[in-house]
């Protein structure tokens, strides 16, 4: 099977590379360049687009003995995933940049090109696993390494691209098992520390990225009765749970801490209250995306809304192109935010996704 393999840069993408090449595939490496202007991303990045990690892909392909190649997809990755950031931020919401970047770069854009160029699946380095049943099914489940699993921004991929999707490090013990066997292959990355935050805000400061693309934009902080106590400078800046940097001029009646309640955009307020006030008691998701038929009503299975998140019992009231759960008896959560993403799970096995649209409130005992 002729395999393109996504090269970040990083010890993962290389030690799943070299699962492809013993699976016997005829592989070839890619790094994806994201970034208009190569010359921010420099050492230090907290993300994996520097112009060290396009180096550090090519000599893991080196060593590998594969062809490697640099793909410009960085007004793609501009016009996708960076403007859906903004956007999704200058309405209120709280959008996950991996997730759409799985969904328009490496599951899209990256495999359609792909596809067209002959390869028959994509290879990455993200810690998941695809189990096919006897018919053929494909299905997305768990990483066996659960403090590694990636597969809540996988799930807005589907079936048809989870179809040409390989993921060699899905059954990995953890991730100082892949390192170990980076070392034993010779990989000069083998060492290398993980990328975190987003990618494309290269010092973290994903509130000097928003103004700097947004501008400031004053307004109040108000408590539920709509009293002002205090103001922002763009209401952007602010996510739905939020406690700190919150700069209030007065503290609550009953002294107890306050929290990001709502974001909104039109009146360019932010709504604070207390941590109880957070509390919901269901989930209405849009555009969903499901592995196979979508859950009927009744349904019983867990919901997890943060990428390393706490799975939470729920019930599916309706699943079609949008989805409604209930928490189920007993279970409990908060501070979630329009356009995170929720994942349904049944056990290890993904059933779908959809970005959230609204929480349903915590049903009053009659």
């Amino acid at each position: 099977m002729r395999v393109l393999a996504a090269l970040s840069g990083g010890v993962d993408s290389a030690v799943a590379a070299a699962r492809a090449v013993d699976a016997g595939h005829e592989v070839v490496g890619v790094h994806m360049a994201l970034s208009r202007s190569r010359a921010q991303f420099r050492t230090g990045s907290r993300g994996c687009c520097s112009i060290e990690d396009a180096g550090d892909a090519r000599r893991a392909a080196d060593r590998l003995g594969i062809p490697f190649y640099v793909w410009d997809l960085s007004e793609r990755f501009e016009d996708t995933v960076v403007a859906d950031f903004l956007a999704e931020y200058a309405a209120g919401r709280t959008p996950n940049p991996c997730v759409r970047c799985n969904e328009h770069i490496k599951f899209a854009t990256l495999l359609d090109k792909a596809i067209a160029l002959g390869f028959d699946a994509v290879c990455t380095g993200h810690y998941a696993r695809v189990v096919a049943r006897d018919d053929g099914t494909r299905e997305l489940h768990r990483a066996a390494d659960a403090a590694k699993d990636q597969s809540y921004v996988l799930a807005v991929m589907g079936p048809q691209r989870l179809a040409r999707a390989l993921f060699p490090l899905g059954d990995a013990p953890s991730k100082a098992a892949t390192r170990a066997e980076a070392v034993a292959r010779g990989l000069s990355i083998a060492a290398k520390p993980d990328s975190y935050d987003i990618c494309f805000v290269a010092d973290g400061d994903t509130q000097g990225f928003l103004r700097s693309r947004l501008g400031d934009r004053p307004g109040e902080i108000v408590d539920a009765s709509g009293e002002v106590v205090g103001h922002h400078d763009g209401a952007y800046a602010y996510t739905v749970g939020q406690r700190r940097g919150l700069a209030l001029g007065r503290p609550a009646a009953d002294g107890k801490p306050r929290y990001v309640l709502s974001i909104e955009p039109v009146a360019n307020r932010v709504v604070v209250g207390s941590a109880d006030e957070l509390a919901v008691g269901g989930l209405v998701g849009e555009r969903a995306v499901w592995f196979g038929a979508a859950p009927a009503a009744g349904t019983r299975c867990a919901a997890q809304v943060r990428a390393h998140g706490t799975p939470v019992p729920v019930v599916v009231e309706r699943a079609d192109d949008e989805l409604v759960v209930a928490l189920d008896d007993g279970a409990s959560l908060r501070g979630v935010a329009a356009g995170q993403s929720v994942v349904l799970y049944d056990g290890t096995r993904v059933l779908g996704q959809a970005t959230v649209r609204a929480c349903l409130p915590v049903a009053v005992p009659a």
